[in-house]
């Protein structure tokens, strides 16, 4: 027989005082109950109640029992209820942590169509450009741009942007135009301080070669849309996902440093906890975001 439900059959006799009460509360018949019992008895080789023709009683033992017994079925049944809550219509707090260049540029304009479609929902957005860990600092997702990092997350991917070299027209006319990687050593360049390797920048050659630059700058900042203004007003060469610089390149405020460099494409990610279920909320958010950003999944962003 099930375990539970002879746990249950049990527990319910000890708190209805009887088989006959029992069974009402269950919606069995009163013989299934005391068979149920019985077949817990003989499993733990332990009588566990009293029985007599006016009453039944908990045994010592089965007293003890009762006490796990019913924390085990309290715990059944808050999980039973956890995932009906999951699948339920989406509702309650929802913490996001996201890069704050991409947080104000991208999630901020649209945060309020998300908010309207599923008003049972509040967020809470932490825009910072540091690698937070979800589930201990209380995150339910991020959002993440780049090679992911071996974990135990779930990701699923929201578009594709890629990384170039820009600087202002300004600058080029003063310090005159890179030709090639290996000029990238007499310019300024403009570093992201958050960086794990320090200033330090991949790019890859026209030949396809893997190259690395490391070199000192008049700046180093922890925010790309602080690098984006010093590249604009002419302080040096800034390295930038293309989501970030594309409207001051349509303007004419900054041009590609060495045009003819091929690019890798980087996916822009949600992450999220790992686990069979998904919270509902957690799960709104991220098919709103496939939603808004489908025309940017597979092209450059």
């Amino acid at each position: 027989m099930d375990r539970l439900t002879e746990m249950e059959a049990f527990a319910t006799v000890v708190d209805q005082g009887g088989f006959t009460d029992a069974a009402k509360k269950m919606g069995i018949s009163k013989s299934a109950v005391s068979k149920h019992v019985s077949s817990l008895e003989a499993r733990l080789g332990a009588r566990l109640l009293n029985r007599t023709t006016r009453r039944v009683s908990p045994t010592e033992i089965g007293l003890a029992y009762y006490d796990r017994a019913r924390r085990v079925l309290n715990d059944a049944g808050e999980a039973d209820a956890l995932v009906t809550a999951m699948q339920s219509a989406p509702s309650g707090l929802l913490r996001i942590s996201v890069a704050t260049d991409f947080g104000v540029n991208h999630l901020s304009p649209v945060i309020g169509d998300f908010l309207r479609e599923y008003p049972d929902i509040t967020v809470n957005m932490v825009l910072n450009n540091r690698y937070v860990e979800l589930i201990s600092e209380g995150f339910d997702m991020a959002v993440r741009i780049g090679e992911l990092e071996d974990s135990t997350l779930r990701a699923r991917k929201l578009a594709a942007t890629t990384k170039r070299m820009i600087a202002s027209p300004s600058y080029f006319q003063r310090f005159g135009r890179p030709m090639r990687i290996d000029d990238l050593n007499e310019h300024k360049l403009l570093h992201y301080s958050n960086q794990s390797n320090g200033n330090l920048w991949k790019v890859t050659a026209p030949s396809g070669e893997k190259r690395q630059i490391r070199t000192s700058g008049w700046l180093t900042v922890n925010d790309g849309q602080s690098l984006l203004n010093a590249a604009i007003a002419g302080l040096g060469i800034a390295y930038l996902p293309t989501f970030l610089y594309a409207d001051a390149m349509r303007d004419g405020l900054v041009e590609e440093a060495i045009p003819d460099l091929p690019v890798d494409p980087l996916g822009i990610y949600a992450v999220y906890p790992p686990g069979r279920f998904t919270q509902p909320k957690v799960r709104a958010f991220i098919d709103f975001l496939v939603r808004k950003f489908a025309d940017k999944s597979d092209a450059a962003w």
